[in-house]
């Protein structure tokens, strides 16, 4: 009888922190070879709570601690629409902490039943402007400021949130990519995913482009074209789009930015499940979208990287749900990429 091989594994991850990071860049052929360049995405719904955030909780979370703004049996605080609470909850529950996670009543159900099965403490609130004092912003820093051992997240302006980008998602694009990458497009939330990504990868390589993808009802579109914070229109897209120079995007290399409509970013959804498999939210389809949109101002064959959010399954009820198209008019109906 021979012998059976003994293949060398790598080493265990440390908890539900290790598991965050590494995600596969996926090229998506069937668009590539539609528009004649390489469209390829950050696959971030395979991190461990199922999305991009988790990189930034990470980075938030680990901050606090070396700072000693959070210790043995204390609070997480946080305001947001959905996948950071989610991120800093779980990280909350490896790490002893509790979790208190504002959000606001225009998110995804599935968001919110999310936050509450994992355990954190949900306080729901009117979804309001940021400059109402009543926004869920506000009241999750009103919060951490009267509990005791409480550490506000503030995922907007902690620039933790960048610097977690800086360390791991550009590093990662880069080796993947290198010389061949030609932009890197996304959509902010907080900014912090481009802003840190993207100064990583301009340090490598100047040439590469760095497109903020904006849906309408958000100002950095026109921030970007004319230096003005003006908003156009309004989007169901859910955690991306901002109406302020928030700390983590400000200083940001950006050199340009596309605009994507929400029926573009609906028929982008059901054109990725359709043909490429791909079953994913909102944001990850509006980042594709102007991914691909900006590839078709670029050369023949050139590279582009954008991120995939997070999956379609915490948007169940709102983007693929019939009803719910049908009631906000923007139901898909496309059977090739025309809507591009």
């Amino acid at each position: 009888m021979g012998t059976v091989p003994i293949h060398k594994r790598d080493a265990p991850t440390l908890g539900f922190a290790g598991a965050i990071g590494n995600t596969p860049l996926i090229a998506l052929p069937k668009l590539s070879a539609a528009i004649g360049r390489r469209i390829l995405g950050k696959a971030e719904f395979l991190n461990p709570g199922g999305s991009v955030k988790d990189r930034a909780a990470r980075g938030i979370v680990e901050d606090a601690e070396a700072s000693g703004r959070l210790t043995t049996g204390g609070t997480i605080v946080e305001g947001t629409a959905g996948k950071t609470g989610i991120a800093l909850a779980l990280l909350a529950n490896a790490r002893g902490y509790r979790a208190i996670i504002v959000v606001p009543d225009d998110q995804s159900p599935e968001k919110i039943a999310l936050l509450q099965t994992i355990g954190a403490d949900v306080r729901i609130v009117p979804a309001v402007p940021f400059t109402n004092p009543a926004n869920y912003y506000h009241v999750a820093r009103g919060i951490a400021e009267s509990t005791p051992g409480a550490a506000w997240a503030d995922q907007f302006d902690n620039v933790a949130n960048k610097n977690a980008h800086y360390a791991t998602t550009g590093p990662e694009i880069w080796d993947a990519t290198g010389s061949e990458l030609t932009a890197f497009v996304a959509a902010c939330g907080t900014g912090g995913t481009l802003a840190g990504t993207a100064t990583f990868l301009k340090e490598r390589d100047a040439r590469i482009r760095a497109v903020v993808c904006d849906p309408y009802g958000s100002a950095l579109y026109a921030y970007v074209k004319t230096g003005e914070l003006t908003v156009e229109g309004d989007s169901n897209a859910e955690g991306i789009g901002i109406k302020r120079i928030t700390r983590n995007f400000a200083g940001a290399p950006v050199d340009d930015a596309v605009r994507v409509d929400d029926r573009t970013m609906i028929e982008m959804a059901a054109w990725l499940l359709r043909e490429e498999g791909l079953y994913l939210g909102g944001s990850a389809a509006l980042n594709v979208a102007g991914a691909a949109r900006y590839a078709r101002t670029l050369p023949k064959d050139s590279t582009v990287v954008t991120i995939l959010c997070d999956g379609g399954e915490r948007y169940r009820s709102r983007i693929w749900n019939a009803a719910w198209l049908a009631e906000n008019d923007c139901a898909p109906s496309a059977t090739d990429l025309s809507f591009l």
